[in-house]
Formats: structure tokens, C-alpha cells, sequence
């Protein structure tokens, strides 16, 4: 494997444990509670992660690396689709119920939010704006972190095989 394809596998798995902690950190330092499509973008975040994060270890051939760049580029998509969706409601509040989602009842029932309820226990507004930066909001900046590390799968996924080059 290239070095610099197991670098950038690195890379998306320190982003995406670095972007986890930072949401942990606004949960229960800023009080800032998670919606159930925030827990679904903390999922993504998990598997997009895991997958570099073994990608990075095992330093596949070219069929393993693309069988990793295909995993965290499908599961960065689906996490940008979710934060989209979420930056939708953000912005047209309108459009969404409040109350009880089946969502946040699914998210609520499942094994993971018994396990680590701190992580991945929704109890938040999708559409509650109490942070932003830079002008845009957590969806906003989610959905960029995940467009980039979908093009970096992206580009894992399609890189050539690297052949050292032979001196004469």
C-alpha cells in the first residue's frame, strides 16, 4: 500500500475520533443535548472511523484498500446525508414536529444507547440552533467533515497501484 493512502487513513480516523470527542465535550460540558439525527452522524462517525482505523492497521494490498476506501466512503456519504437533512431542518424549523420522534424511540431502543447512553442516547431538537462558527451550524461543519472524508475514500478507493520505479 502507498504510504501516503495509510497516512490518509490515519487522518480520517483521528478526524473522526477527534469530531466524536468534540461532541461528547458540547454534550456534557456545554449541555448541548443530541438529536436522534445527530446520534445517527455520531454512527456514521463510528463506522467511518473504525474502518480507517483498521484500513490504517491491516495496510491492505490494492483489493483490501479498496474494499476499506469503498466502506468509509459509502458511510461518509450516509453520515453528509444525514447532516444535510439535519442543516435542512435547521434552517426551515417549520418542517419539522416537535415531540417524540419514532426516530428517537428507535435510536432510544437500541443495545448502543443502553450500552454508552452518553453516546449515543438522543434526547435533543434536530432543529435547535446553540452553536455555530463561522457562521454555519454543527450539521453544517458535519457534513463538510464527512464530504471530505468521503473524498478521501473516494480517492483510496480509486488511487493506482503504486510500483517503485527500477534504476538503471
Amino acid at each position: 500500500m502507498k504510504p501516503g493512502i495509510r497516512a490518509i487513513f490515519l487522518l480520517i480516523f483521528l478526524g473522526c475520533a477527534s469530531l466524536v470527542s468534540y461532541a461528547l465535550y458540547l454534550q456534557l460540558v456545554k449541555n448541548l443535548l443530541p438529536c436522534p439525527l445527530c446520534v445517527v452522524q455520531r454512527i456514521a462517525y463510528w463506522l467511518t472511523g473504525f474502518a480507517a482505523l483498521l484500513a490504517f492497521l491491516h495496510a491492505p494490498g490494492v483489493s483490501g484498500r479498496r474494499i476499506y476506501g469503498g466502506l468509509i466512503t459509502v458511510s461518509a456519504f450516509l453520515g453528509a446525508a444525514v447532516a444535510l437533512r439535519q442543516a435542512w431542518l435547521v434552517r426551515y424549523p417549520e418542517a419539522f414536529e416537535c415531540g417524540i420522534s419514532p426516530e428517537e424511540k428507535f435510536l432510544n431502543a437500541l443495545p448502543l444507547a443502553r450500552w454508552w447512553p452518553s453516546m449515543f442516547e438522543a434526547n435533543g431538537d434536530c432543529a435547535d440552533v446553540t452553536w455555530k462558527f463561522a457562521l454555519l451550524t454543527l450539521p453544517d461543519w458535519s457534513a463538510i467533515f464527512f464530504i471530505v472524508f468521503a473524498g478521501c475514500g473516494v480517492y483510496a478507493l480509486l488511487a493506482k497501484r503504486h510500483r517503485p520505479q527500477r534504476r538503471p
